[in-house]
């Protein structure tokens, strides 16, 4: 009975990896469980089958996307359908989950290799498998892996870049490797870490079942080796820093909140007058630009309408600053997501989104299947071309005009970091994030969100202005040091209408240094991942044919 009741406890407890996966991000936020969460998995890895393994990560997965995600069912009280809505999430959820299986399969063959004598040496010198293999694993099987299957998710079937394990290390001010290797690289630290805890369980409970030969002899070694490791990523990020020459512009942001489908008591609110009391600190700091967020336009219409124009000309009157806002319009019977840039000399120009959302912005194949446009909820869009928006900034006491290129992303384009690493192939000088949260008001999800947005900045090496609408708000350094606009208790300011002003530096000209990654980006990542999976197939043929060749002898 007694093992009946550990057997069943251990099936449940497998779910604990998830819960402390879960942990390290909004809500609880407790930073430093990405270290640890999933040591039990990992351990697991090296010591079971593939299909026990896979089954393991599997349920902690899930577990961790369902309660990660939970913030989809708030689309329910803005109007979308409840149905369609919990299924999303399930299967949003188990897609998610089955990348976390896919790396306790792939892992546990690993191990399976890296465990397996040497048939070839004398029986008493192979009473162990070789300890090189188990290195090789530790340092290189596991934490490529691990990176590459993230990088498979952010990019195919409409990419779903969230949460990456190392966007927690950007956000713990340990970000300075993702100017090397993005926010992979940071992965790859916590994958690092995590694997040298297990080794020191596996020594402490253990050694000789694991395995290895040498293991008790020689097995502190990897630990201090991984320290070094990670210890030389870190210097060299900060040895690698790009030399800039640095401007500054002033940045107003302005967090409406309003409504993603206007109720009726938003109907009767004046926007003028709200907007009349936000603007009043920021427009005393005399600002070179003022943001609002995504859809902070359709008040007033198509962002290209004379009536969107005169309200950004009120705030240029006003302000004395240019304005970004975003909203939609129409060109040749195509919808778009936009953003446009209202100038002070009276001239605007026009950012369309590139990464629609899949089932939001469009539904996948409704171009050749018109009937499927009226599934979408906010129409069938159309996605634009990659540029970026020149903001002329008068001259100021005695300094020259000058001009300032902005990289725009919309909504979710800002867990896109190949997307806006092109935007610094660009140029772009200052990363401009406008999302409209309101979807999921009330929910973490905005917060979640954010966090996201400290990985581009340092990936880039450019600081971010990011302005939500019932969402975030705020601006990030180039180094990823952030300031919110928070509430009294210090909590981030998501549910009231506020405005902030704040002073960037920016890089001086266009043709400043670039981060690393911005150069090479995600190549070195692919290929590694690409030639480990390649090896393990041939690895795999290879056993197959020995296993045939000697039943054939």
């Amino acid at each position: 009975m007694i093992s009946r009741l550990w057997k069943k406890f251990l099936a449940v407890a497998w779910f604990l990896p998830g819960f402390l996966l879960w942990a390290a991000f909004p809500p609880m936020g407790e930073k430093m469980d990405v270290i640890f969460a999933i040591v039990p998995l990992m351990w697991l890895s090296r010591r079971a089958d593939a299909k026990t393994s896979a089954k393991r990560w599997f349920q902690s997965g899930i577990f961790y996307w369902v309660a990660t995600l939970s913030w989809m069912p708030a689309i329910v009280k803005n109007g979308g359908p409840w149905p369609l809505v919990v299924l999303g999430w399930a299967v949003l959820a188990a897609y998610c989950a089955a990348y976390f299986a896919a790396y306790g399969w792939l892992a546990a063959k690993a191990w399976a290799w890296a465990r397996r004598k040497n048939e070839d040496v004398d029986e008493d010198v192979a009473s162990g498998a070789p300890y090189w293999r188990r290195l090789v694993v530790i340092f290189l099987v596991e934490p490529v892996l691990w990176c590459g299957l993230e990088l498979i998710r952010s990019r195919f079937f409409g990419g779903f870049a969230w949460n990456q394990l190392g966007v927690v290390l950007a956000n713990t001010g340990f970000s300075l490797p993702a100017s090397i290797g993005g926010v992979y690289l940071l992965s790859a630290i916590v994958i690092l870490t995590s694997g040298t805890f297990v080794g020191i369980i596996e020594r402490a409970w253990k050694p000789c079942e694991s395995g290895f030969r040498n293991l008790r002899k020689f097995g502190s070694v990897e630990t201090f080796a991984a320290a070094a490791v990670i210890v030389l990523i870190f210097w060299g990020a900060d040895y690698l820093r790009p030399d800039r020459t640095m401007s500054e512009v002033k940045v107003a942001l302005v967090q409406r909140n309003f409504p993603c489908c206007f109720s009726t008591e938003r109907e009767r609110e004046n926007p003028i007058e709200v907007y009349e009391r936000l603007l009043q600190n920021p427009a005393y700091m005399r600002p070179d630009l003022v943001v609002l967020p995504e859809s902070a336009m359709c008040e007033f219409g198509p962002v290209d309408y004379s009536r969107a124009y005169g309200f950004a000309k009120w705030i240029i009157n006003k302000t004395g600053a240019a304005v970004i806002a975003g909203g939609s319009r129409r060109e040749d019977d195509k919808e778009y997501n936009s953003a446009a840039l209202y100038q002070t000399n009276c001239t605007y120009q026009v950012y369309d989104k590139v990464h629609l959302v899949p089932f939001g912005e469009f539904i996948p194949g409704d171009k050749l299947i018109t009937a499927l446009q009226k599934l979408a909820p906010v129409g069938s869009c159309t996605p634009g071309e990659l540029k970026t928006l020149e903001m002329e900034m008068p001259s100021k006491e005695n300094s020259p005009a000058i001009t300032i290129k902005l990289g725009v992303a919309i909504c979710y384009e800002d867990t896109d970091s190949a997307q806006m690493r092109r935007l610094a192939e660009m140029g772009a000088q200052l990363l401009v994030f406008i999302t409209n949260d309101s979807w999921f008001s009330h929910s973490i999800e905005a917060e979640q969100h954010a966090w996201q947005a400290v990985a581009r900045a340092v990936e880039t090496g450019l600081p971010v202005a990011r302005v939500g609408n019932s969402g975030v708000t705020g601006t990030i350094t180039y180094e990823g040091n952030a300031s919110w606009l928070v509430d009294q208790n210090g909590r981030m300011l998501v549910d009231k209408p506020a405005a902030m002003c704040d002073r960037i530096s920016v890089p001086a000209t266009t043709d400043y240094d670039k981060t690393i990654y911005t150069r090479v980006g995600d190549k070195p990542l692919a290929i590694l991942f690409l030639l480990l999976i390649m090896t393990m197939i041939l690895v795999k043929y290879k056993d197959e044919y020995e296993k045939r060749r000697k039943l054939s002898m």
